[in-house]
C-alpha cells in the first residue's frame, strides 16, 4: 500500500516535477520514484502517508474555458485539462483571467467523477468572457451588506470578530466608510449588527478574493485603531478571526507548527479559543491575533492561506460525497461558508438507514451529556433517532450507538459524534479518530460486497481507505440480514457505507428485474 500509482502524467513530466508536487503538500517521498510514460510509482515511508497522498491529490483536474477558437488543441478546441502533475490552486490561480487574443481565459475544477465533470455547482471561478466583469451582486436591506462583485459559492470568506463599540465608526455617518472599504477592496462586507443582541463582539463576514478580504481587514483594522486612539477606549485593539472548529486543527498543524511558524514570520501572538466554548449551534473558534496593524495584517495572510487550503480539501471531498449520497443535502453548513450543491428534494420520502457505532465506554456521558441534553440537541440537529444499547457487560470496552435516519440525517450524526470524541479528547492531539461501523446488509448481497475472491471488497478498502469485513459464517437474522463491519476516519466511513449501499440497492433492482422477467411469460400464457 506504501507504493502509489500515478496516472494521466503528461510527457514531459519530471520526477523532479512530481517531488515538487508533493512537497508543496508536504507529503513525504522516498527517493524512490519510478517515472515512465505517461505514469509512475511513487513511495511513501508509510501507510498513513500513501492514503494522505491519495485524499489529497486523487482525482483533481481544472477545465479551461473561452480558449480562442482559431487555437488547435489535441483533442478539443474548447476544453484543455491539466492533470495531477499541475498543483491545482497554482495553475488556477496564474490562468484564471489570463488574456490571449482579447480572449479571458475562465478557470475551474471539475471532479474526476463520472457524471460529476462540469456542472456549474462544483466550479470555483466565476464565469469570463473576453475580459468582461460580472455585473455586481447587492445585499438590500442590509446595514455594512454592502455591493461587491460575485465571488465563486465555494470561496472561504474572512470571518472577523470586532467589539460592538466600534461598529458605528466601521459603518461610518450615512454608511460611508463601508461603502469606501467594499468599493477600494472590491469586497462584499455584511456586519451582523442584530446576531447576539447586547453582546460585546459582533461578527463581520467578508466576501472576496483572498486579496481583497485582506484589503478590507486592513482597512477596518486601521478603522478600529483610529477610534480607539480618538476616544481612549481601548489600549490594543487585536485582530480576532472567526474559523470553523473543523479547520483549525490544520491551521494549528502537527505539534503546533504551522502557528509557531505564523508568530515567528510576523511578529505576532496568536491565541486559539478553547474547544469548551463550542456549543452545537456555534462551531467557530476565534484566533486572536496581537501586535501592530501591519504585522496583524500580515499574520490574517498566512493564517487564512492556511484554512482556504483545508476548506478547500473538504469541499473537494463533501462534493464527492454528494455524488456517493443519493439525496443529501448540505446546505445546512456553519455561519459564513458557503453551502455546497445538493440533489436533496424535499418532496421525496428519504429511505430510512440504521447504523451501529460504536464508541468507547468512558466517552457516553460527553456524548449523553447533562440531563440527557447533548444527545437529545444532537438529535434535533439531525433529524435522527440516536440511541445508546445497553452494555453487554460492566467492564466492555465500547458501547453501541444505534443511529436510525435518512442518508442526510447518518452524516449529520455520525460527523458531530466523531467531532465530540475528538473534542473531548478520547482521543489525542496526534491519533485519527477511527471508529468501528457495522451496518446490515441482506444475506443475498454479502457475497457481492465480498466480490470473486475478495476483489470487490479489497476494491472498497482502496478507494475509501476504510477497513471492510464481512465476517463468514455468520447466521442471518430475522430479516434474512447480516452485519457488515466498517473501520476508518469519517469520511472513509462515510464512503464505504454509501458504496456498500450502492451495491445493495444494485442487487435489490436485479433481483426485481428478474422476478418481473419471470412474470411476463405466465401472462402471455393465459
Amino acid at each position: 500500500m506504501n507504493k502509489l500509482y500515478v496516472g494521466n502524467l503528461s510527457p514531459s513530466v519530471t520526477v523532479e516535477d512530481l517531488k515538487r508536487l508533493f512537497g508543496e503538500r508536504e507529503l513525504p517521498v522516498t527517493d524512490q520514484v519510478l517515472l515512465k510514460s505517461g505514469y509512475a510509482f511513487v513511495d511513501f515511508p508509510d501507510q498513513k502517508w500513501a492514503i494522505k497522498a491519495i485524499e489529497t491529490l486523487s482525482g483533481r483536474r481544472i477545465q479551461i474555458r473561452n480558449i480562442p477558437p482559431h487555437l488547435q488543441w489535441e483533442v478539443s478546441p474548447i476544453y484543455l485539462y491539466v492533470s495531477l502533475y499541475l498543483s491545482l490552486l497554482r495553475a488556477i490561480e496564474k490562468l484564471t483571467g489570463h488574456s490571449l487574443d482579447n480572449h479571458s481565459f475562465s478557470v475551474s475544477y471539475i471532479l474526476d467523477v463520472e457524471g460529476g465533470g462540469g456542472s456549474q455547482a462544483q466550479r470555483v471561478s466565476s464565469r469570463g468572457s473576453r475580459g468582461a466583469r460580472e455585473p455586481d451582486s447587492t445585499h438590500p436591506g442590509a446595514m455594512g451588506g454592502l455591493q461587491g462583485p460575485r465571488h465563486g459559492q465555494h470561496e472561504l470568506p474572512l470571518r472577523l470578530l470586532v467589539p460592538t463599540q466600534f461598529v458605528g465608526a466601521i459603518i461610518g455617518k450615512e454608511g460611508l466608510t463601508i461603502k469606501n472599504i467594499t468599493k477600494k477592496t472590491q469586497s462584499k462586507v455584511d456586519i451582523h449588527r442584530k446576531e447576539n443582541a447586547g453582546a460585546a463582539e459582533k461578527p463581520i463576514t467578508i466576501h472576496s478574493s483572498p486579496e481583497g478580504c485582506s484589503h478590507a481587514c486592513r482597512m477596518i483594522l486601521e478603522v478600529m485603531e483610529k477610534e480607539a486612539t480618538d476616544t481612549k477606549t481601548a489600549e490594543e485593539v487585536p485582530l480576532k478571526i472567526l474559523a470553523h472548529n473543523s479547520l483549525v486543527g490544520r491551521l494549528i498543524g502537527k505539534e503546533g507548527r504551522n502557528l509557531k511558524k505564523i508568530e515567528q514570520d510576523t511578529g505576532t501572538k496568536i491565541t486559539i479559543s478553547p474547544l469548551q466554548d463550542l456549543t452545537i449551534y456555534n462551531l467557530e473558534r476565534t484566533i486572536t491575533v496581537r501586535g501592530g496593524v501591519e504585522e496583524c495584517c500580515n499574520a490574517e495572510v498566512e493564517i487564512m492561506k492556511k484554512l482556504r487550503e483545508a476548506y478547500e480539501n473538504d469541499v473537494a471531498a463533501l462534493n464527492l460525497q454528494t455524488n456517493l449520497i443519493p439525496g443529501l443535502n448540505l446546505t445546512a453548513g456553519p455561519r459564513g461558508v458557503a453551502p455546497l450543491p445538493t440533489t436533496y428534494n424535499p418532496f421525496m420520502a428519504p429511505e430510512q438507514e440504521v447504523v451501529y457505532l460504536f464508541i468507547p465506554t468512558q466517552a457516553v456521558g460527553a456524548l449523553i451529556g447533562k440531563k440527557g441534553q447533548h444527545i437529545k440537541e444532537l438529535a434535533r440537529f439531525a433529524g435522527a433517532s440516536i440511541k445508546i444499547a445497553p452494555s453487554d457487560s460492566p467492564d466492555a470496552p465500547e458501547r453501541m450507538v444505534i443511529i436510525t435516519g435518512p442518508p442526510e440525517a447518518q452524516f449529520k450524526a455520525q460527523g458531530r459524534i466523531f467531532g465530540k470524541l475528538k473534542e473531548e479528547n478520547f482521543f489525542t492531539a496526534k491519533e485519527e479518530v477511527k471508529l468501528e461501523t457495522h451496518i446490515k446488509v441482506p444475506a443475498a448481497a454479502a457475497g457481492r460486497v465480498i466480490g470473486k475472491g475478495g476483489k470487490t471488497v479489497n476494491e472498497l478498502q482502496n478507494l475509501t481507505s476504510a477497513e471492510v469485513i464481512v465476517p463468514r459464517d455468520q447466521t442471518p437474522d430475522e430479516n434474512d440480514e447480516v452485519f457488515v463491519k466498517i473501520i476508518g476516519h469519517f469520511f472513509a466511513s462515510q464512503t464505504a457505507q454509501r458504496k456498500i449501499r450502492e451495491i445493495i440497492q444494485q442487487v435489490k433492482q436485479q433481483e426485481q428485474k428478474n422476478q418481473q422477467g419471470v412474470a411476463t411469460p405466465s401472462q402471455h400464457t393465459k
